[in-house]
């Protein structure tokens, strides 16, 4: 195996502030506060989505947005009574999440937005409207067989995320890791050699390999380790998780679900095992 493990966190980060730039968002991109309101009432809508990730999230060069979180989120959209230009998106990063939702700053979040137990406790969730599973984006050249072997190495994720708390409870507890504000500023460190490898879902990882400035760089190590389910984010209590329900299912029915895979997840090459059963409805 042609990978090491750093010999001075402190250092790497130090690299990676260094030279994570343009690619990585700011504060200066949000677009304001949400409304809070929702159901269809006011004349705007606010939409949590992230700006950085390929293929499912992302704030292009012209200030417009594109992805499969996108997609469904102005599906949704559509559904509760706003057309596309009623529709405010704004960044969601994964560590502020659940306070754009308790604050109102956001009436739902479309964003990578994994299910899980301890998040139900503050908001609720819609959906699952897609399934993906953890993996490491590693550089061409390097191998990672297998998951004991990740404990060796010094890997980089995004604060608050479901794929770093992962890392540190259960899978390789050993391992250095680096948590950084999104996982564009990730992607400088793998390239130029600081961090072994990149870890979240393996459909943002593919997205990020088959950008245009990354294609023969990168590639994902095959590893699976878990099992991801997107939702839907609401406040708790929220009257929306039935209707937004009832639109995502609505969005599958009607193979609106199965174009957007195609357009938005099938150039980077993923492959997607098709819409997951929608659970959350109480």
């Amino acid at each position: 195996m042609k990978l090491r493990k750093a010999s001075a966190l402190a250092a790497t980060v130090l690299a990676l502030s260094l030279t994570a730039t343009a690619c990585g968002s700011s504060d200066d991109d949000n677009g304001g506060s949400g409304s809070g309101s929702g159901g269809g009432g006011g004349d705007k809508i606010t939409v949590g989505i992230k700006y950085d990730q390929p293929g499912l999230g992302l704030k292009t060069p012209d200030g417009s947005y594109a992805g499969l979180d996108v997609d469904v989120a102005t599906y949704i959209a559509g559904e509760l009574g706003y057309e596309p230009g009623d529709i405010n998106f704004v960044e969601s990063p994964s560590a502020e999440r659940e306070n754009l939702l308790k604050r109102g700053d956001v009436d739902f979040i479309v964003a990578t937005y994994s299910i899980t137990d301890t998040r139900k406790e503050q908001v609720d969730f819609a959906g699952p409207y897609f399934v993906a599973h953890q993996d490491l984006l590693i550089r061409v050249d390097d191998e990672v067989n297998s998951v004991d072997e990740i404990n060796d190495l010094t890997l980089c994720s995004v604060a608050g995320s479901t794929p770093a708390q992962n890392i540190k409870d259960n899978v390789a507890p050993d391992a250095q890791l680096l948590e950084l504000a999104t996982y564009s500023e990730c992607l400088g460190g793998l390239e130029n050699g600081t961090v072994d490898a990149l870890t979240t879902d393996d459909v943002i990882l593919a997205g990020y390999a088959a950008q245009d400035q990354y294609q023969g760089k990168f590639k994902l190590a095959g590893l699976d380790m878990t099992d991801e389910f997107y939702g839907v984010g609401v406040q708790k209590d929220s009257e929306l998780r039935e209707q937004i329900n009832t639109a995502i299912q609505k969005m599958i029915d009607e193979g609106k679900w199965d174009e957007a895979i195609e357009k938005n997840v099938g150039p980077s090459g993923y492959v997607s095992e098709g819409a997951p059963e929608i659970t959350e409805t109480n």
